[in-house]
């Protein structure tokens, strides 16, 4: 009996397809319109449980470079798309993959599979290959029901377990503290070009224990999953507010919204990719920006003191929020890029001179 290859939906939408490599898998499917960057996405920690699918038909075809890894592993639960290079000439892409035991599929109507996540929203689904569509089914069930009982603190499970300091490249740039939520690796290569020293903590460290390395701010990184679901962050962030110039990204812009008393939600398919145009007040510019999450901070549940200053163009939800009377401010989109446009990184230079000033008022 020959064995098929399938996405399957936990609506039991089944997509085939030809499984190239890897062990069946399950995990929230959400799609990336990125063309490039494969690699990036791969090793981003924010996808951490995610099965990722690729809108744009071809994939690994220039192959892999590993200085461009986001951090130290590869995060994704399974890989889809159209097509994917597995040349005489190249297929050190899907290589990799079976490396690390990422399930892969391809040949699959990806177009098709898109317009019903839009639809849908986002929803959990499995790669596996069985000799049925309905032994698939069952087995994608019993994989995806497993996986959604695991530890729903998704920060916790990809944030580092221990304190790690680093010099910086500008001794006479400012010490910043990072609470790491899953941070990107370029996150900490634009902040040891401008600092002195940054500090690395994980997710559910204390305020006292961050306040007691003595930083002059404190960057709130990128992370995967429900903000309200990570433990202890909110109520760190809180103590910290007032105290330090703070400057969240991503799941960081999150927590900090949490902390400040305003709401989340989930979006119903989320933003991922590297198109998504943003009116930015605080650098008085439009551009476009790198986006990875499936939440966003609720507009009307900021509090008094706290504005919009970023704005995403295409559906209008905040993409970044500031409260300078309480030192901080925050995007919901990637600055550091990696993949995407390097529009907005200047907004690292602008918490840089943020934290200068405060240092030199106090």
């Amino acid at each position: 009996m020959t064995n098929n290859s399938y996405l399957v939906l936990e609506n039991g939408t089944l997509f085939p397809g030809v499984q190239n490599c890897g062990q069946d898998r399950a995990g929230e499917v959400v799609f990336n319109t990125g063309h490039s960057g494969y690699e990036e996405m791969a090793t981003d920690p924010s996808y951490f449980k995610q099965i990722l699918v690729m809108t744009a038909p071809m994939q690994g075809n220039y192959g892999v470079e590993g200085q461009v890894w986001e951090s130290r592993k590869i995060w994704i639960e399974g890989f889809i798309c159209l097509e994917i290079q597995k040349s005489q000439r190249d297929r050190s892409w899907i290589d990799l993959l079976e490396k690390n035991k990422i399930p892969i599929l391809s040949e699959v109507d990806t177009r098709t599979l898109v317009l019903q996540l839009r639809d849908l929203g986002t929803c959990w689904g499995a790669i596996v290959t069985s000799s049925s569509p309905e032994a698939a089914k069952s087995k994608a069930f019993q994989l995806i029901k497993k996986s959604q009982q695991e530890e729903k603190d998704w920060v916790f499970c990809v944030s580092r377990n221990h304190v790690e300091e680093v010099k910086g490249r500008n001794p006479q740039g400012p010490k910043i503290a990072v609470l790491d939520f899953g941070c990107k690796e370029n996150t900490l290569r634009h902040l040891l070009e401008r600092c002195s020293s940054i500090c690395v903590f994980p997710s559910r460290t204390s305020a006292q224990e961050i306040q007691a390395w003595k930083p002059d701010g404190l960057l709130l990184s990128n992370g995967p999953g429900d903000p309200e679901q990570v433990i202890k962050a909110t109520d760190t962030v809180r103590s910290l507010i007032g105290t330090l110039p703070i400057f969240g990204i991503c799941m960081g812009h999150q927590i900090l919204a949490l902390a400040l008393g305003a709401k989340t939600y989930k979006l119903k398919y989320g933003h991922r990719g590297g198109n998504h145009p943003i009116n930015d007040t605080l650098l008085k510019r439009v551009y476009v920006t790198s986006q990875n999450h499936g939440y966003a901070v609720d507009r009307q549940s900021l509090p008094t003191g706290t504005e919009v200053t970023h704005t995403n163009l295409n559906d209008g939800t905040v993409s970044g929020l500031a409260n300078f009377n309480q030192l901080c401010f925050s995007v919901q989109f990637h600055p550091e890029s990696r993949p995407g446009p390097h529009d907005a990184e200047s907004l690292f230079d602008y918490f840089i001179n943020y934290v200068k000033q405060f240092i030199n008022k106090n």
